[in-house]
């Protein structure tokens, strides 16, 4: 689950770096649920297209999230050493070649911070995604369709080996598109050109380092955290401009699995595996 989930994260990349947000700011809340854990994120994201020779671009941007992870168990205290403020930041690089009309093909590289910085920064704040691939994109036609084919690496997965990509998008029907593939999957419906209905099946989640490494009974040291879920959901977008949007999402997990990791990224201890509501809600600048 986590390999595929940094594969969808780069797939997120990779698409920015075609169609890209100038900007974008996001809140995401998953309530407390059973295992009493509750979760949240501010998202804000900033992109540069520079427009290079031949119809190439170069991307330069940033995304900052920043996380409250809220846990009430009585057989750990994580707000007492120091772990329930996460910080990630991505620095995005992507080249966009044009090798004609319908094909491009990109690299991106993406150097992260992903730590809760209580103290100062250390190696294992720090990792390195790379991604190279092309898609194909054909817009003018009938029935208009979008398709990438890549390879990612992550240096933070356990099995340190590039990953595939696929993804496929279609509008089959002037009102409705459809699209597989990772991190989303989902359907739309387009009610016009200002408001769209959006049913979605997506990864989402986080691995973070920590700075203190947190003792646990009969477990040993935790190095890092990480969260992993697949939710279900539906939304809304409201089109203010043709590049500016409004959208609120609401759904459930269909699983999650929140850990501590020692060392060795291997899992020692459960935090949170209950189901939980999700709520998302932002603002996009597109292009």
């Amino acid at each position: 689950m986590k390999s595929t989930l940094f594969i969808g994260l780069m797939v997120s990349t990779f698409c920015l770096a075609q169609t890209p947000d100038v900007f974008r700011l996001e809140y995401m809340l998953m309530p407390r649920n059973d295992a009493n854990a509750k979760l949240s994120r501010i998202k804000l994201v900033a992109n540069m297209p520079i427009k290079v020779k031949d119809s190439n671009n170069l991307v330069v941007g940033a995304e900052y999230n920043y996380l409250t992870f809220d846990l009430q168990r009585d057989d750990i205290e994580l707000g007492e050493e120091g772990v329930n403020i996460f910080h990630i930041v991505d620095l995005n690089l992507a080249y966009v070649y044009r090798h004609n009309q319908d094909w491009r093909f990109i690299g991106v590289l993406t150097p992260r911070l992903a730590s809760t910085l209580v103290n100062p920064l250390e190696n294992g704040d720090f990792s390195i995604n790379a991604t190279i691939g092309a898609f194909r994109d054909r817009q003018n036609i009938d029935k208009p369709t979008r398709l990438v084919l890549g390879i990612a690496y992550n240096s933070t997965v356990a099995q340190r080996i590039p990953l595939p990509i696929v993804y496929f998008e279609k509008r089959f029907h002037p009102k409705w598109t459809y699209v597989v593939g990772v991190p989303k999957t989902g359907l739309k419906y387009h009610l016009s050109d200002k408001h769209m209905i959006q049913t979605e099946f997506i990864l989402d989640g986080y691995f973070v380092n920590l700075q203190n490494s947190t003792i646990l009974p009969d477990a040993g040291f935790a190095s890092s955290i990480s969260s992993s879920a697949a939710l279900a959901t539906v939304g809304y977008q409201y089109n203010l401009t043709k590049v500016m949007s409004v959208y609120g999402y609401m759904g459930h997990t269909l699983f999650q699995a929140g850990v501590l990791r020692d060392k060795n990224r291997n899992d020692i201890f459960i935090l949170n595996d209950d189901p939980s509501f999700y709520f998302r809600a932002g603002f996009r600048i597109g292009l």
